[in-house]
């Protein structure tokens, strides 16, 4: 039987959405269980009272909330945009068209420059600040496209002709800058820590959330909670597709064996049959006329149902059916 791979990777895609709902839905019951910091000088008096930030944490990680408007001390500033932002990202991509293996024009591109910068910042709510290290790595952190120029590239005869040897058509290059602009309200999830100089910071903890997002911690929740839904709504169609699929073909193949045994158990009644008139035709010389039609009467049986004479033939069908009774014919033993 041939393996329906249809049906198996349904129920693999089935188990792979069923794991993702079950990890969505495990972040949204850890980002429940999160202490909500009302304000950075709450999370202040937190720290000075209990020394959760001193002690604690390195027993059992502080996982916060915290919200507030992004600032930076030394901000940087977007070359193109002149916007002021504590990440900037900078790309360049070379966008040309080089002939494909039809001999026709495609157009591609390759990123030629692409920059990473960050400066120390906080979130500042009005009553105090909490820096945040490592942003870059949360989930959730969307930058803003602070400006996307498109060069054009000179055209010389020289130049085009060494793209033109060489399959290509040089177009320009797309410059585009993106940046995480000071002032923009962020909600940051993760261990909240002090350093030696008693400044409190959030971090990526070792296990646990780490989210930087422009939602709130319920929209967060809520988020998470319609994903982990429609994973697990997803995995329960591939999964009932993915059975019926295997279920389907496991029949197909019942259905294909039980009728090779019904045919086989015909092929071996028609030669029993055909013996035993051969026998019969043995014992005289007066009957040859009689013998001789119905040995023309079986050859001209319908092999499927080998009672009524065949009226229709399809060829791929009845050459693999008389091959299989032939072998089975060849197996019968022969008459002394």
């Amino acid at each position: 039987m041939l393996i329906p791979w249809g049906g198996v990777g349904c129920c693999l895609s089935a188990a792979a959405l069923y794991l993702l709902g079950r990890s969505s839905g495990r972040d949204a019951e850890v980002l429940r269980s999160v202490a909500r910091a009302g304000s950075t000088k709450d999370l202040g008096e937190r720290a000075s009272e209990a020394a959760i930030l001193d002690t604690a944490s390195k027993v059992l990680p502080l996982v916060v909330a915290v919200s507030g408007r992004v600032g930076s001390d030394t901000p940087l500033i977007c070359q193109q945009s002149g916007m002021r932002g504590v990440i900037v990202e900078e790309t360049a991509e070379q966008h040309f068209l080089k002939h494909n293996d039809a001999g026709s024009w495609i157009q591609d591109s390759a990123v030629m420059l692409s920059v990473s910068k960050e400066v120390p910042w906080y979130l500042d709510d009005g009553t105090g600040r909490v820096f945040v290290v490592g942003a870059r790595g949360a989930a959730g952190l969307v930058l803003t496209v602070a400006s996307e120029v498109f060069e054009e590239s000179g055209r010389t005869l020289v130049r085009g002709t060494l793209d033109y040897l060489q399959g290509l058509k040089m177009l320009g290059v797309k410059r585009t800058e993106r940046v995480l602009p000071t002032g923009t309200s962020l909600t940051v999830v993760g261990e909240a820590i002090k350093d030696d100089v008693g400044t409190i910071r959030i971090q990526r903890p070792h296990k646990g959330p780490f989210y930087v997002s422009p939602k709130s911690i319920d929209q967060l929740i809520m988020n998470l909670g319609k994903w982990a839904k429609l994973y697990q709504l997803a995995s329960m169609g591939f999964a009932a597709f993915g059975v019926f699929l295997l279920a389907k073909r496991a029949l197909q193949h019942f259905l294909e064996r039980k009728r090779r045994h019904e045919l086989q158990k015909r092929v071996h009644a028609a030669a029993a049959q055909r013996q035993a008139r051969e026998a019969e035709g043995g014992n005289g010389t007066s009957d040859v006329d009689s013998n001789n039609k119905k040995d023309q009467l079986v050859l001209d049986i319908c092999v499927i149902c080998l009672e009524q004479e065949y009226n229709a033939v399809w060829p791929h069908v009845l050459l693999y059916e008389l091959l299989f009774s032939f072998d089975e014919l060849s197996t019968l033993p022969e008459k002394n």
